[in-house]
C-alpha cells in the first residue's frame, strides 16, 4: 500500500510543469526503494523516463504535499462520479421497484394508562406501576381513560388526519409472554382518525440527498390508539423476567400507505413524524429513549413486467408479497433494514425462488434480516369488538379546539425562519432539530430582546441572520462536547454582546472574548466586563489605518503580488488579522481594515 502511494505521488508531482530535478529525483528514489522491497519484478520499468522536467525553486516538501492534496482531490471525485454512475445504472434498481409501508408505534404523553389508573413510569423500579387489569387479574375490567384522548387527537391532527366522531376498541388475539390476557386491545374496525397525509421537502433530507421529485406527498391510511404490552428482561440463557409497568401505556399506531419507493425517503417520514409527534407534545421521546418503534413492510415487484403484482395493500394495488420488519428502533436501522431486505428478496427472486409473507428480524450492523415466524393474517388474531369498552364519541368543539391550539408546525417553522428572519433553510432546519426544541426558543428569548433596543437596523431578517449564526455557530461550538444548557449564557446575556456589537461599541473579536467569558462562569454584567477589560472600541483614525497597511504591505512584496497579480484575494484575510493583532484591543474593525487595505493594493 505504501508503495502504491508513493508511486501515485510521484506520478502527480512529475505532471507539474514547474518541479526542480532534484526533488523529482528523490521523490523517484523513495518510490523505486519500495520498489524494489515490494515488488523486484516492477521495479525496472519505473526507472527510466524520457520526460524532460523543467527546473525552478519548488521546495520539495511543499512539491509533495500540493500532490498529496492533488491526488486526494482527484480520487474524491473519482469516487462521487463512481458513486453516481452505479447509482443510476445499477441494472438491479432499474429492474426491481421497491414498495414500502410503515408502521409508527408512539408512546403517549400521558399521565395515566390506557385503561387503568396506574401511572405511566418511564425507568421506574420494575412492576411498580400494575394495576389488577394491567396483569389480567380474573374479574378485572377496564376503565378508558379519557385524558388520553388529547395527545393523540393533537398527533392526528397535526398529521393532517380527519378525525372520526365515532371510534371504538378491538381485541386482538395473540399469545405471547409480553401479553398477559391473550389479546391486545387496540381500534382496527373503528380508528379515531383517517385519511391524513405527511410532505417531505428538500430541506428535510440530508445535504446532497433529497429526491429531485421532492416534495413528497405519502398517504396516512389511519391512525388508532392501542395498549402497549410488557417489557420482557432477558437473562441468558433462558430465563425472562416481565417488567409489567409498561403494559396498558397509551400507544398511537401510525399506518402509512405503501407510497414509499426509496430506503432514505422512509427513514427521512419516520424522522419527519417523530419531530411532528414531539413538536405537538403528542409522545415522551424519540426512538432513541424507546418512545417510538416502527415496522416497515417490504415488498418489491418487476418494473416492467408482463402483469402487476397480485397483492394490494391498504387499497393500493398490483403490489409484490410483502415482508414485514419488526421493532427498529432509530432512523438509521429504518433506511438500513430495507435496504437489507430489499436486497434479500431481489436475489431470491432472480434465483428463481418465491417471497413468502413473513415476519422478520434485523439487527444493527447485520447484512440481511431473518424470520422471526410466518406473517399472520387477519383471520389469525381473530378480531372482535370489545364487549367491556363503549365507543368514543367526539364533539366538534373540541377537535376545532385542539386543531386551533395546535403549536405551530416544522414546516411553518421552517418558513417564518427563512422568510421573516433570513436564515437559510440548512440552519433553520438546524436550530429545529436541536436540543428538542431547546435551542430554538433561546433563538426566539434573544430575537424578542433585541426589538427595541434602539439598534442601528431594525430588520428582522438581518437580526435574524446575525443571532442564528452566533446561537448555531459561535455559542454551538462552545457546547460541541456537552449538553446545551441555557443557563451557561443568558439568552438576556448574548442579546447584550449581540447590541453591543452592532452599535460598533465592542469588535466582533471582544464580542467572541466576552461569550467565552460569560461561557465560562464569568458572573460580571456585559457592560461591566467591557469597562474593566478594556473593551470599547476606538478605532484607528484614517490615517493610523492606512500607515499600518502600507507597513504590512511593504513587508510581504510576495504575498501582494500574488493578490494583485494572480487574483489570490484570501490572502488579504492574512494581512486583515496581523492589522487586528499589532494594534491595541478593539482598535480595528475588520471590515475597515479590508476596505483599506484594497485601496492601498489598490484591488
Amino acid at each position: 500500500m505504501l508503495a502504491n502511494n508513493a508511486r501515485s505521488l510521484f506520478t502527480a508531482i512529475s505532471k507539474r510543469p514547474f518541479i526542480c530535478q532534484a526533488c523529482l529525483r528523490r521523490v523517484r528514489g523513495f518510490q523505486l526503494g519500495l520498489t524494489s522491497r515490494s515488488t523486484p519484478s516492477t521495479s525496472r520499468g519505473l526507472q527510466t523516463s524520457g520526460q524532460e522536467i523543467p527546473q525552478d525553486d519548488t521546495p520539495f516538501r511543499k512539491a509533495l504535499k500540493d500532490a498529496a492534496k492533488q491526488q486526494k482531490k482527484d480520487k474524491s471525485a473519482a469516487s462521487e462520479s463512481a458513486q453516481g454512475t452505479t447509482k443510476s445504472k445499477d441494472p438491479r434498481l432499474e429492474k426491481w421497484e421497491l414498495t414500502v409501508g410503515i408502521e409508527i408505534h408512539a408512546e403517549l404523553n400521558t399521565a395515566r394508562k390506557l385503561f387503568s389508573s396506574a401511572a405511566t413510569s418511564v425507568g421506574e423500579a420494575p412492576n411498580s406501576h400494575v394495576s389488577l387489569f394491567d396483569v389480567a387479574f380474573p374479574g378485572s375490567q377496564p376503565y378508558f381513560q379519557k385524558e388520553t384522548l388529547i395527545p393523540a387527537l393533537r398527533g392526528a391532527l397535526a398529521l393532517n388526519c380527519t378525525i372520526q366522531p365515532r371510534s371504538s376498541f378491538d381485541r386482538k388475539h395473540y399469545f405471547y409472554q409480553d401479553q398477559p390476557a391473550g389479546y391486545q386491545i387496540t381500534q382496527y374496525y373503528e380508528p379515531f382518525a383517517r385519511n391524513g397525509h405527511i410532505t417531505l421537502y428538500a430541506h428535510d433530507f440530508p445535504h446532497g440527498a433529497a429526491p429531485t421529485d421532492c416534495p413528497i406527498t405519502i398517504g396516512i391510511k389511519q391512525v388508532q390508539m392501542e395498549q402497549d404490552t410488557a417489557k420482557t428482561v432477558q437473562q441468558p440463557p433462558s430465563t425472562h423476567l416481565l417488567d409489567f409497568n409498561r403494559v396498558s401505556h397509551p400507544l398511537i399506531e401510525i399506518i402509512t400507505l405503501p407510497q414509499i419507493h426509496d430506503p432514505t425517503v422512509a427513514a427521512v417520514c419516520v424522522r419527519k413524524i417523530q419531530t411532528i409527534l414531539k413538536t405537538v407534545n403528542a409522545c415522551t421521546a424519540g426512538m432513541e429513549m424507546g418512545g417510538l418503534r416502527a415496522d416497515v413492510n417490504v415488498s418489491i415487484l418487476e418494473r416492467n413486467g408482463e402483469a402487476g403484482g397480485e397483492h394490494s395493500y391498504h387499497g393500493v394495488t398490483g403490489l409484490g408479497q410483502r415482508t414485514e420488519i419488526k421493532n427498529l428502533a432509530s432512523v438509521k436501522a429504518v433506511e438500513d433494514a430495507i435496504i437489507a431486505e430489499r436486497d434479500r428478496q431481489i436475489d431470491l427472486l432472480e434465483n428463481g425462488g418465491t417471497v413468502e409473507g413473513e415476519t422478520r428480524g434485523w439487527t444493527l450492523g447485520s447484512k440481511t434480516t431473518k424470520r422471526l415466524r410466518g406473517k399472520e393474517g387477519e383471520i389469525d388474531y381473530r378480531y372482535m369488538p370489545d364487549p367491556d369498552i363503549a365507543p368514543v364519541l367526539l364533539g366538534e368543539d373540541l377537535i376545532e379546539h385542539l386543531r386551533l391550539s395546535l403549536p405551530k408546525l416544522p414546516d411553518t417553522m421552517i418558513d417564518k425562519l427563512t422568510t421573516k428572519y433570513g436564515l437559510t433553510k440548512k440552519d433553520a432546519a438546524t436550530l429545529l432539530s436541536l436540543d428538542d426544541g431547546n435551542r430554538l426558543e433561546y433563538f426566539f428569548n434573544i430575537m424578542a430582546r433585541l426589538r427595541g433596543s434602539q439598534l442601528p437596523t431594525e430588520d428582522p431578517a438581518e437580526l435574524g441572520r446575525v443571532t442564528g449564526n452566533w446561537v448555531l455557530m459561535e455559542l454551538g461550538s462552545l457546547f460541541k462536547d456537552t449538553d446545551f444548557d441555557p443557563s451557561r449564557v443568558d439568552p438576556a446575556q448574548l442579546a447584550s454582546i449581540i447590541t453591543h456589537l452592532h452599535r460598533k461599541t465592542i469588535t466582533s473579536r471582544s464580542a467572541k472574548k466576552l461569550l467565552l467569558m460569560k461561557f465560562e462562569g464569568d458572573a460580571r454584567s456585559t457592560e461591566k466586563i467591557i469597562e474593566e477589560e478594556d473593551m470599547t472600541f476606538t478605532p484607528l483614525s484614517e490615517q493610523e489605518y492606512m500607515q499600518l497597511a502600507q507597513t504590512l504591505v511593504d513587508e510581504k512584496p510576495d504575498m501582494v503580488k500574488d493578490i494583485v497579480e494572480k487574483g489570490q484575494d484570501k490572502k488579504i484575510k492574512w494581512f486583515v488579522g496581523q492589522m487586528m493583532s499589532r494594534s491595541r484591543e478593539g482598535s480595528v474593525e475588520p471590515d475597515e481594515a479590508e476596505r483599506v487595505l484594497r485601496e492601498v493594493l489598490k484591488v
